[in-house]
C-alpha cells in the first residue's frame, strides 16, 4: 500500500483490532502475531514502517527484531542506546513520543530509515512503549503523512492497545521459553539419575562417590588445565583421563597414553622427548617422542612419581614453554598438548623426600580429583560384575550368567586390586566355569586364591601398602568369604562383638549386608546383634 492509503474508518479500525486479536491468540510464536499486526497497520491505516523495538541480549541497546515496510540494512542500522533518540526515550521514560514533522524534531535521528527515501511532504513519527508487569519492555513506533483527515489522537490510542497486544504475545512467549528451559532441565537432572554421565565413556556405577569424582572431571574437561588423578592402582585413572579427552575440544586430536614406571629409566626420557638420528648407539632414524605425538590432543601420564628428577625438571620446561628438545637436538619444537598426569604414590611424602620436585608437584596439581577405590562405591561391584561378565561372554564365546549367591559374594570382597582385580576374577570365573552358570563355590574358590592381597587402607598407619601387625578386629580371623555353608549358626550375643561390628560397617561405609558378609552372618543376624547390643549405627 502506498503512503497515500485510503483514509482509514472506524469499521477499518475495528478490523485492525479484531485480526490482531485473532493473531495474538492463534499461536504463543510472536513473529506471525506482530508481523501481522505491522502489515494491518500500514495495509489498511497507512501507519508504515512500523517496527518492534526490544534490548539486545547482548549488550541491552534497542534493536529492530520486528518490521513491515523495512529493509534489512535498515533493520540492522535502526539501533539506539536506551535513552539516545526518540525511540531511546520511549523506552527510558515508559511515555509516548509523537512527533508531527520529523524534520522539525532535533531529536529524532533517521538512523534507520534514511529521509530521502521518505515522501517530499510533512512526515510524521509516532512511537509508545510495550510495558510487560509496568514496566517497558520494547517500542512500537510507525510513520505517517501528516496530513489526513485521521487525528493524531485515534491513531496514538489505536497504537497503545495494539502495544498491550504485542506486550502479552511478548510475555506469553517469555513464559513459554521459561516452561520449556525448566522442562529440559528436569529432563536432564532425570536423564542423569536414570544414566551415569560417565557410561558413554565406558565408566560403569551409580554410586555417590563415583559420581563426585566424574563431575569434577567434567567440570575441566573443556579447559586446558593440567590434572592430577589419585587413586589406589586399579581405579580407573586411564579410563577417567579418556573421559576428559574425549569430552574436551580436544577429542579429534590424539590421546597418547604412557606409564612412566613400565619403562626403563634408560628408555623413558626417548620414549618421551623423541630422538635425533645418531644422537646415541641405536639411534638408527628420527624418532619422534609421545609428547609431540600427542601435540594437538592430550598427554596422559601414567605413574607420575615414577619419573626421575632430571625428566621432572624437562617435564616442567614443557608445561611452562609449550616447548621439548629431541636427544641430541639443541632445537626448541613448540607442541600443543594438554597434560593429564595420575599416581597411586603420595607426591606431598615424595616432595619431603626430595623424590620429587616442588614446582612440578605445584604444576601438576592445580586440579587434583581423588578416585574412590572400589569397595567405598557402594552398590557398583554388582554393576561391574555383570558388566564384566557380559564383556567376558563376547570374548570368549560364552552365555553365563551369576548363579544365586555369586553376586552378593563378590559384593562382599574388599577389592585391593579394585576394578582391574575385579574384571580379570570375573574373566578367569568365566574361562574356569564348567556349568551354565558361575556358582557362589567358584567364586569363593577364586577369592580364596585372592586372600593373600590386602587393601592399602586396610592397614592402620599407611596408605601405600605397607605392613602393619594392628589389623581391625574384624579382621583378625577374616571370614570375607562367608557364604550359606558357613554363615555363623546362630549363638548368644556377646558384648565383646561389639568393636567387630563397628568397625565392620565402618569399613563398608554403614552398608549392612556387606558388613554381615563380612563377619560371616547373614544380615538378619547383624541386625539382631546391633539391636540387641543397642549400637548407634
Amino acid at each position: 500500500m502506498s503512503e497515500q492509503a485510503l483514509a482509514s474508518t472506524p469499521e477499518s479500525e475495528l478490523l485492525v483490532l479484531q485480526e490482531a486479536a485473532r493473531l495474538i491468540t492463534k499461536s504463543t510464536d510472536p513473529e506471525p502475531a506482530i508481523q501481522g499486526i505491522l502489515r494491518l497497520l500500514s495495509q489498511l491505516l497507512g501507519l508504515n514502517r512500523g517496527r518492534v523495538l526490544l534490548p539486545s541480549a547482548e549488550d541491552g541497546e534497542l534493536e529492530i527484531c520486528y518490521a513491515y515496510g523495512l529493509t534489512e540494512k535498515e533493520r540492522t542500522r535502526g539501533r539506539y542506546m536506551i535513552g539516545e533518540g526518540v525511540t531511546g526515550k520511549v523506552f527510558q521514560t515508559g511515555h509516548l513520543a509523537l512527533i508531527q514533522n520529523i524534520d522539525e524534531e532535533t531529536t529524532y535521528l533517521a538512523r534507520a530509515v534514511d529521509r530521502t527515501t521518505l515522501p517530499d511532504e510533512a512526515v510524521a513519527f509516532i512511537a509508545v512503549p510495550i510495558v510487560i508487569d509496568e514496566f517497558p519492555a520494547g517500542v512500537l513506533a510507525v510513520h505517517r503523512l501528516r496530513q489526513r483527515e485521521r487525528p493524531f489522537q485515534r491513531d496514538v490510542a489505536l497504537l497503545q492497545v495494539l502495544a498491550t497486544f504485542i506486550g502479552q504475545v511478548l510475555r506469553v512467549n517469555e513464559l513459554v521459553a521459561e516452561h520449556t528451559a525448566q522442562l529440559l532441565t528436569e529432563n536432564q537432572l532425570l536423564k542423569n539419575k536414570l544414566e551415569s554421565r560417565g557410561a558413554r565413556y565406558g565408566i560403569m556405577g551409580q554410586s555417590p562417590a563415583l559420581h563426585q569424582a566424574i563431575q569434577q572431571a567434567l567440570q575441566v574437561a573443556s579447559t586446558n588445565t593440567t590434572v592430577l588423578l589419585l587413586g589406589e592402582s586399579g581405579t580407573g585413572k586411564e579410563r577417567f583421563a579418556r573421559m576428559q579427552h574425549l569430552a574436551s575440544d580436544r577429542a579429534e586430536g590424539p590421546f597418547v597414553s604412557i606409564n612412566c614406571a613400565a619403562i626403563p629409566a634408560t628408555l623413558i626420557e626417548s620414549e618421551l622427548f623423541g630422538h635425533e638420528k645418531g644422537a646415541f648407539t641405536g639411534a638408527t632414524s628420527l624418532k619422534k617422542g609421545k609428547i609431540e605425538l600427542a601435540s594437538g590432543g592430550t598427554l596422559f601420564l601414567d605413574e607420575i612419581g615414577d619419573l626421575d628428577l632430571e625428566l621432572q625438571s624437562k617435564l616442567l620446561k614443557v608445561l611452562e614453554q609449550k616447548v621439548i628438545q629431541r636427544i641430541g637436538s639443541n632445537k626448541d619444537i613448540p607442541v600443543d598438548v594438554r597434560i593429564l598426569a595420575a599416581t597411586h604414590k603420595n607426591l606431598q611424602e615424595a616432595v619431603n623426600e626430595n623424590r620429587f620436585r616442588l614446582d612440578l608437584f605445584y604444576r601438576l596439581n592445580i586440579f587434583p580429583i581423588r578416585l574412590p577405590p572400589l569397595r567405598a562405591r557402594q552398590g557398583d561391584v554388582p554393576i561391574l560384575a555383570r558388566y564384566f561378565l557380559n564383556g567376558a561372554n563376547q570374548e570368549y564365546g560364552r552365555n553365563l550368567s551369576f548363579a544365586p549367591g555369586a553376586i552378593e559374594m563378590l559384593d562382599g570382597y574388599p577389592w585391593p586390586g579394585n576394578i582391574r582385580q575385579l574384571e580379570n576374577l570375573v574373566k578367569r570365573a568365566v574361562l574356569m566355569s564348567t556349568e551354565s552358570q558361575i556358582t557362589h563355590e567358584l567364586i569363593k574358590q577364586i577369592l580364596i586364591d585372592e586372600e593373600g592381597i590386602n587393601a592399602p587402607d586396610m592397614n592402620h598407619g599407611t596408605s601405600h601398602g605397607g605392613a602393619s601387625h594392628d589389623r581391625p578386629a574384624w579382621e583378625k580371623h577374616p571370614q570375607s568369604l562367608a557364604t550359606a555353608d558357613n554363615l555363623r549358626p546362630y549363638a548368644r550375643v556377646r558384648e565383646d562383638e561389639s568393636e567387630g561390628i563397628l568397625e565392620a560397617l565402618r569399613f563398608h561405609q554403614g552398608n549392612k549386608t556387606r558388613a554381615a558378609i563380612a563377619l560371616g552372618m547373614t544380615p538378619r543376624q547383624l541386625r539382631y546383634r546391633i539391636q540387641k547390643l543397642e549400637l548407634d549405627v
